[in-house]
């Protein structure tokens, strides 16, 4: 072995052992792969990863893999703020691996943006409330409705909800989307007559008794069948770091299945890590999202479902083979299905 091999291999020893030792702090341990599998894995082509840091809590898998990633080898771990724009963050290379809404990756993938879809990260993280008078979908025609703004996801799945039952979502709804207006305490307040949102803004009005839940596609069909968050990864980042890239999805993965099995640790780490002010919030979104579909459900039936209605509904121009053809990869996450078997 090289001078340089050695060092590094020492280093991954000690990184390990610092890791192994805090394990029972977390209670992550089991979430190791065995050491004989990764001895016979190679190291990660780089040390460094950068991944989002969303507003939206749903996405925690992204946000709470520090030790997981540091098992896997990597020294230098990032989080950078996305912005409403994330999508060109990870083209433009200014993030590694990011989870995001389904659509938001399609509508970038529609305008040629350069990253590679790897996988489905869990279900159902949007919830539409209202107010009484509001029943259904189709009860929004005249009303006003409030989302946390437009491009942030939520304005398009009510768009295809609205079309699918015959509304014409620009002429019969009314839309209050800037975040300077509030939407959401508007309609704490009974401003307006619905609000679409995602955690932690769901559970903070479940908790406070404010309407009633109207759609949530944690439950409800056909939302609730496919991915809502899936992970993406910028496409250079995907080709010139192939190992880098399955160890970094490997412990996003595992951070997933913490969230589903021990959902009081990962909002502690969570809220640790400083990505969210509120334990009970986080710890309540834990609870309502699905975060242990990410075996069972197909990552590439969620994008042929969003991109045939979002073609239909003219958001996009391309069809669903084209969008999985040139910018999707399974391997990794066939290869990961197999070793982590629940």
């Amino acid at each position: 072995m090289s001078p340089g091999g050695e060092k590094r291999s020492a280093m991954v020893m000690i990184a390990r052992r610092g890791f192994i030792s805090g394990l029972a702090a977390t209670g992550v341990a089991d979430l190791l792969p065995p050491l004989g599998a990764r001895a016979a894995d190679q190291g990660p082509e780089t040390t460094t990863i950068r991944l989002g840091k969303a507003s939206a809590i749903c996405t925690m898998p992204q946000m709470i893999p520090q030790q997981l990633l540091e098992a896997e080898g990597f020294t230098d771990i990032r989080f950078v703020d996305e912005t409403p724009k994330a999508t060109e963050q990870l083209a433009r290379g200014e993030i590694d691996l990011m989870v995001n809404y389904a659509s938001n990756f399609i509508l970038g993938l529609d305008k040629r943006e350069a990253f590679t879809v790897l996988a489905g990260v869990h279900v159902g993280c949007f919830v539409l409330f209202g107010h009484e008078g509001v029943h259904g979908i189709a009860g929004l025609k005249g009303k006003t409705v409030g989302v946390p703004g437009f491009g942030t996801g939520p304005d398009l799945l009510l768009t295809l909800m609205a079309a699918e039952v015959g509304l014409d979502p620009t002429k019969d709804l009314r839309w209050i989307a800037d975040p300077a207006e509030k939407p959401k305490d508007l309609f704490i307040e009974g401003k307006i007559d619905a609000f679409l949102g995602f955690p932690p803004e769901p559970q903070e009005l479940r908790a406070k008794k404010i309407g009633r839940v109207i759609f949530d596609t944690a439950v409800d069909r056909p939302w609730s069948q496919y991915f809502c968050c899936v992970l993406a990864g910028n496409r250079e980042f995907v080709w010139r770091h192939p190992v880098a890239t399955k160890r970094a999805m490997r412990a996003i993965l595992k951070a997933a299945d913490l969230c589903a099995s021990e959902p009081a640790r990962a909002a502690r780490l969570l809220v640790d890590g400083g990505f969210t002010p509120s334990y009970d919030y986080a710890l309540q979104t834990l609870k309502d999202v699905p975060y242990d579909r990410w075996r069972e459900y197909d990552a590439e039936d969620t994008i042929r479902f969003w991109t045939l209605r979002m073609r239909d509904a003219g958001f996009i121009k391309s069809t669903p083979h084209q969008i999985i053809a040139e910018n999707a990869d399974w391997r990794f996450l066939d290869e990961l299905k197999r070793e982590l078997k629940a």
